[in-house]
């Protein structure tokens, strides 16, 4: 079972995504959360799989609890976050996914992209819309170019610092498959290996990495 903590200042808004979870097979609602002091409190005495958290809250916000939970010194256990926003995209998508988030859902999107949001996170991989995924490279290219740091790919074999320079270009397993004219289960376990070697949650952190560190910019070939 998939063990959820959802945390909205709305109880209204709570109750309606434990309903819809609860009523999964392998879902369950661990517990509900009003503000980021209670989701730090009860993720580290529940120890969820999957956080919901709001962005918008009263006492903490949902990005100073994601930053709290995931950087938590007492607890050792380390959830999925997903945040919830009323928009696409805007400051706060960045500085959660900083924090360590592992996607955005809209809250108004349907049931059935909520538990697959969910099941997603779950498995490890990041849930963020391939427009928003695109609107993060553009807000990350507006910035003033870093000195690239390209020791941060030390630990990483050749083909996976290809692999690599691919993710933090947005593109999916499959399209580093055919561009790097290998297997997508190879490509898959590059993608494991790499997001471990980095210490790095999902792809979406690979992104962050590779424009913050200047690793990747407009017009850079891509790798043969």
């Amino acid at each position: 079972m998939i063990r959820v903590l959802v945390v909205d200042d709305q109880a209204m808004f709570r109750v309606g995504l434990a309903a819809i979870l609860q009523a999964q097979p392998d879902i369950t609602v661990a517990g509900e959360a009003e503000d980021g002091a209670q989701a730090v409190a009860r993720a580290r005495s529940l120890r969820p799989d999957v956080v919901l958290m709001d962005v918008r809250m009263p006492t903490m916000n949902g990005i100073d609890a994601t930053a709290a939970i995931l950087g938590d010194t007492i607890s050792a256990h380390r959830p999925r976050v997903v945040m919830l926003t009323t928009f696409d995209i805007d400051d706060y998508v960045f500085a959660a996914l900083r924090a360590g988030a592992s996607g955005f859902l809209l809250k108004d999107a349907a049931p059935d992209d909520l538990v697959a949001a969910v099941r997603t996170v779950h498995a490890g991989d990041a849930l963020l819309a391939p427009r928003v995924t695109r609107m993060l490279v553009e807000e990350l290219l507006d910035r003033p170019a870093p000195t690239p740091t390209r020791n941060v790919l030390v630990e990483l074999t050749d083909r996976e610092r290809d692999v690599f320079m691919l993710m933090a270009r947005g593109m999916s397993n499959g399209e580093i498959a055919r561009r790097l004219f290998i297997a997508e289960q190879t490509t898959k376990t590059h993608v494991s290996r790499i997001l471990a070697k980095l210490r790095l949650p999902d792809r979406v952190q690979a992104v962050v990495l590779g424009y913050e560190a200047g690793l990747v910019r407009p017009g850079d070939p891509l790798p043969e």
